[in-house]
């Protein structure tokens, strides 16, 4: 019976750089020189990539010959296969450069090694011949091969559902439905960038024991600060390894713990891209090696675009709602008094000495509360909002619908004396079990 040929893409599990991989080379007085590699990259069928580092060695034979042989081996199945290689070219720059960079700079970082695993270049190889080891004692009993799944179809229902809606709140959690039901992510959150990029603020997650909800992480920072920053996906199957320092991904500033599995073992970030920025990051995480693959990863990427297409669409659709006159007023009874405090330096906001946000949100929550101190005022209209130059927001583009989704999530996580709701579209109303005692930390911008 003939043997079936064997795929690259049916390696992809060797390729992660959970066992190091051999490079082997001579030179041209036939002397052979044997290397480690941390990673082999995937390109495509016919092609695969090796980060150059530092085997000045074995650069220098290929340079010489054009030939290497690699072998890889499958951190599940223990399978080995060695890769006859013929040299193509050398690259500092482009795509494959970049992702190799971001991959090697993430692990680094996870293994506390950072700067030490910078990468030179990418050396591109095709791939002449795939070879099968046998193993001289195989694993017994060995590992069932994965189910196959259909990551496209999934990726376009959850897609086609978040096509169906027009309000931010509804898109954003249709998503994260869609994605822990469909595609069976248990853990996940979604973060969205502040004004200057500099911080990630968590604004919904599912599968965690709590919700966390305004947790930061620093860009630059773990696998989501790092993935944010280079505006790339990033896989990593096994965090073996890497285990003490994955917790990185809390983040170093942030005042409310970034919910999180204690010990993951495959974590997986992809931006969310719309036209060429970055509106936010989807991060999820397994207990299991390997529970995710590239074809989750492709998939999750055209849902993470889509998903920030239509937060952007809808945000630009909340500026031309507006308010409904027939609005029931809302009254006020309640005469019990709690503390607010706001700081400007950093537009935190406490309440009853307890945390609750900062940055943009905390100065709404400001707003809002100072304006219903000076004139009663509880409901207030986007258009309203975006037109308060006191407020100083950045612009549009700054997400004020996904800014008041968090600033609304993180006072029903707190069940604090404030809420805010949406009697409709485009409106937020301002509600208390009580009524605030202001305190401002530095001097009070004037209210327009």
């Amino acid at each position: 019976m003939t043997r079936p040929a064997i795929r690259l893409g049916d390696l992809r599990n060797s390729f992660e750089g959970v066992i190091p991989s051999i490079i082997g080379t001579i030179d041209d007085d036939g002397m052979p020189n044997i290397s480690y590699l941390s990673h082999v990259y995937y390109i495509d069928e016919t092609h695969v990539a090796l980060s150059n580092q530092f085997f000045s060695k074995t650069a220098a034979n290929v340079r010489r010959l054009g030939v290497a042989t690699v072998m890889v081996v499958d951190a599940l199945s223990g399978a080995q296969h060695l890769l006859d290689l013929q040299f193509e070219q050398s690259c500092d720059s482009g795509e494959v450069f970049e992702r190799i960079s971001t991959h090697l700079d993430v692990m680094s970082h996870l293994r506390g090694h950072e700067g030490l695993m910078k990468l030179k270049s990418a050396d591109i190889y095709r791939v002449t011949q795939i070879r099968e080891v046998l193993a001289a004692a195989p694993l017994t009993p060995a590992p069932e091969p994965r189910p196959r799944c259909d990551r496209i179809g999934h990726a376009a229902r959850i897609i086609s559902a978040i096509s169906h809606e027009a309000d931010s709140d509804t898109i954003l959690d249709t998503a994260l439905d869609g994605l822990r039901d469909e595609m069976a992510f248990r853990y996940l959150m979604v973060l969205l960038p502040n004004e200057d990029e500099t911080i990630l603020t968590m604004v919904a997650s599912r599968g965690y024991d709590r919700y966390g909800t305004g947790a930061e992480v620093s860009v630059g920072t773990g696998v989501i600060g790092m993935t944010a920053a280079s505006k790339r996906p990033v896989l990593i199957a096994d965090l073996t390894r890497a285990r003490r320092y994955a917790r990185a991904v809390t983040g170093d500033s942030a005042q409310i713990p970034l919910p999180g599995l204690e010990a993951p073992q495959c974590q997986m970030a992809v931006p969310m891209l719309a036209k060429g920025r970055l509106r936010g990051v989807i991060f999820v995480e397994s207990e299991l090696s390997f529970a995710f693959t590239h074809e989750d990863e492709a998939a999750l990427s055209l849902i993470a675009n889509h998903l920030a297409s239509c937060l952007l669409l809808a945000e630009l659709q909340a500026q031309t709602i507006q308010p409904s006159a027939n609005l029931a007023s809302a009254t006020h009874t309640d005469s019990r008094r709690f503390r607010f405090r706001y700081f400007m330096h950093d537009d935190s906001v406490f309440i009853d000495n307890d945390y609750l946000i900062r940055g943009v949100p905390g100065r709404l929550l400001y707003y809002f509360v100072r304006k219903f101190s000076e004139s009663g005022q509880r409901d207030f209209s986007n258009r309203e909002i975006r037109r308060d130059t006191s407020l100083r927001l950045p612009d549009f583009k700054d997400n004020l619908e996904t800014r008041l989704i968090l600033l609304r999530r993180r006072l029903d996580e707190k069940a604090g004396p404030l809420r805010l709701c949406r009697p409709e579209r485009g409106q937020v109303r301002l509600e208390f079990d009580g009524l605030p005692d202001i305190e401002v930390v530095g001097a009070a911008p004037a209210l327009s």
